[in-house]
């Protein structure tokens, strides 16, 4: 299934159905009088997050949807049935713009979750409802309201607890297919990975999702390569990893270049805690891996204040995603840091659940 994150549709509510204008006329019945039913109500524009979605492709093949109007009204006081809803089902960590990419409107996050994005247009009264002590038989009705059309921005979020960073080739991809389930492509050329990818990885009995961007060069935030239209799917993680490829030029531009970028880019990434790794170190000899790792120490010094304490170590850690060397150690740290992040978002009561002892509450 290709991936797609984002997708512009057009919605519009159902119009409401008018108001009947209508009389009782009945054999052997001394008075009649008007009985005509109001219209019904138009169908709405909801916005559902449903589980087992994971990308926006279903919105490329259509693009526009429309709810029903609602029944007109009736003789015999007969109210007009409501029109059905138009549904949009959507993946978790789905956000709804409006037509000037801007406004937020709405940020699907759980499953279950429903939004209203057009309501439907009211039905219009009959003439029943315009009778009076001195208009006895009202020859008028109300329209029905028209329904609202507006045009939405869909924006996909992926939800992971902790993201990979890094230059193109630095072994993101080989690392996530090394820790999880998850199959992304691998190749030795830049720029393998297109589309993020999600794994769950799995560590002392604990599990957390994983997720893989496509790697980022200096200047993507001015659309240089893939550009850094891919962070988006890395804001709500708890953690970053990020991976330096020890074989190549310099660890430490390499460093600085992708913390520069984060930084560009804006929306807190460059505020996450992160997790600095030296990856394929199976593929220098030692005196190699030791002149990359000072260069890494250095540039990792200049960003320290801004880190986690537990990034301002002594030196980053070591990984061979292939050999597994240093792997589960990387992945402690990550899940340290996610378990730290959700306590800081949790809600103060969740934090520290009250004990009640003898019937006092503390």
């Amino acid at each position: 299934m290709k991936f797609l994150d984002q997708a512009k549709v057009y919605v519009r509510s159902g119009d409401g159905g008018a108001g009947c204008v209508s009389f009782r006329r009945e054999k052997f019945i001394e008075f009649g009088g008007p009985d005509g039913g109001d219209g019904g109500r138009g169908g709405d524009v909801v916005v559902e997050c449903a589980s087992g979605l994971n990308t926006l492709i279903d919105f490329r093949y259509q693009q526009h949807f429309k709810a029903k109007i609602g029944m007109h009204g009736m003789g015999k006081n007969r109210a007009g049935g409501r029109g059905a809803d138009a549904l949009l089902k959507v993946p978790e960590g789905t956000q709804i713009f409006d037509e000037d990419n801007e406004t937020l409107l709405a940020d699907l996050k759980q499953t279950g979750e429903r939004v209203v994005i057009a309501k439907g247009g009211n039905g219009g009264f009959g003439n029943a409802h315009f009778t009076t002590s001195t208009n006895r038989a009202p020859r008028r009705a109300n329209p029905g309201q028209p329904g609202i059309e507006r045009t939405l921005i869909l924006r996909l979020k992926l939800i992971a607890d902790a993201g990979l960073v890094g230059l193109p080739n630095a072994g993101k991809s080989t690392m996530l297919a090394a820790v999880s389930a998850a199959r992304p492509k691998i190749a030795d050329y830049p720029f393998t990975t297109l589309h993020p990818n999600l794994g769950v990885a799995r560590v002392d009995e604990r599990e957390f999702v994983l997720a893989d961007i496509p790697g980022l060069i200096e200047g993507a935030h001015e659309g240089h390569g893939l550009g850094d239209r891919f962070l988006g799917h890395v804001e709500r993680c708890g953690a970053l990893i990020h991976l330096v490829d020890v074989t190549g030029d310099h660890a430490g531009t390499a460093y600085r270049i992708i913390r520069g970028e984060l930084a560009a880019y804006g929306g807190g990434l460059a505020d996450k805690p992160e997790i600095v790794a030296l990856s394929k170190v199976d593929a220098v000899d030692e005196e190699a891996l030791k002149l990359q790792r000072e260069r890494l120490k250095r540039a990792m010094r200049s960003y320290g204040p801004a880190l986690a304490a537990d990034t301002r170590r002594a030196a980053p850690f070591e990984l061979s995603a292939v050999s597994g060397r240093g792997v589960p150690e990387v992945l402690r740290a990550a899940l340290k840091l996610v378990d730290a992040a959700k306590a800081a978002a949790a809600p103060p009561d969740a934090r520290k659940p009250s004990l009640t002892l003898e019937g006092h509450t503390s």
